[in-house]
């Protein structure tokens, strides 16, 4: 990798992750000599640090332009992750106004495109990328939790089951608290059936609706309406 070429770590979508969680990836990141810096996109929150973050990394190259006698110009920022991270509202968020396409579902951007953010900074929004192959049923569940590959890879109920599980392992509490689960180490199966009567989620003739109940399970997930999680 060229001298000149750094990598940030921008932890987007703090407003969902827990605090702690998102401390230790920020101590381990540092740890091995790269700049980290979180983010929430939708609020702005973190904006001076991540600017901040871009000045110092870009300043050695400024530098040596300066004592080239050339002009200063703009830096070069590709933005890269995986779909759904967030990385179109991102660069949005750093120019102020809507510059990139953003949409609920992965896949909105399609190509390459450089954006002028500021006048000191270009970003490059860029599709978003993959591994050629998931290494573990658990990581493909985790993906799909996280809705970075589409919906047509996976089954909700599957994944539902597996939040529920997750919840069961990590945060009890929130599976009594926000879900009102009655036994928190019930099996998965029964919790979500209990949900689905709780929630009055019914088709014809009173037989409940496990989709639906999973649906709903899935999206308050993503919205942070269970609390702030962190599945790592």
């Amino acid at each position: 990798m060229s001298q000149h070429r750094q990598v940030l770590f921008v932890l987007n979508k703090m407003d969902l992750a827990d605090p702690q969680a998102t401390e230790k990836y920020l101590a381990r990141f540092r740890e091995e000599g790269y700049m980290a810096v979180p983010f929430d996109s939708t609020s702005g929150r973190g904006l001076s640090e991540v600017i901040q973050a871009f000045k110092t990394l870009y300043h050695p190259r400024a530098q040596e332009m300066l004592v080239k006698g050339r002009r200063i110009r703009p830096s070069r920022i590709m933005v890269v992750g995986v779909p759904n991270i967030g990385k179109s509202t991102f660069i949005n968020c750093l120019a102020g106004k809507k510059m990139a396409m953003t949409g609920a579902k992965p896949g909105i951007t399609r190509g390459k495109q450089w954006i002028r953010v500021r006048e000191d900074i270009e970003l490059m929004d860029t599709p978003g990328l993959m591994w050629p192959k998931t290494e573990s049923e658990e990581q493909g569940l985790k993906l799909a939790l996280l809705d970075i590959v589409g919906e047509k890879a996976y089954q909700e109920r599957e994944v539902a089951l597996y939040l529920l599980h997750l919840l069961q392992v990590k945060t009890p509490e929130i599976l009594t608290g926000k879900l009102k689960v009655s036994d928190p180490g019930s099996d998965p199966e029964t919790m979500l059936t209990e949900i689905a009567r709780k929630r009055g989620h019914l088709l014809k003739a009173g037989v409940l609706d496990l989709a639906k109940t999973c649906t709903a399970l899935l999206q308050d997930f993503r919205k942070g309406k269970l609390g702030l999680l962190s599945l790592d």
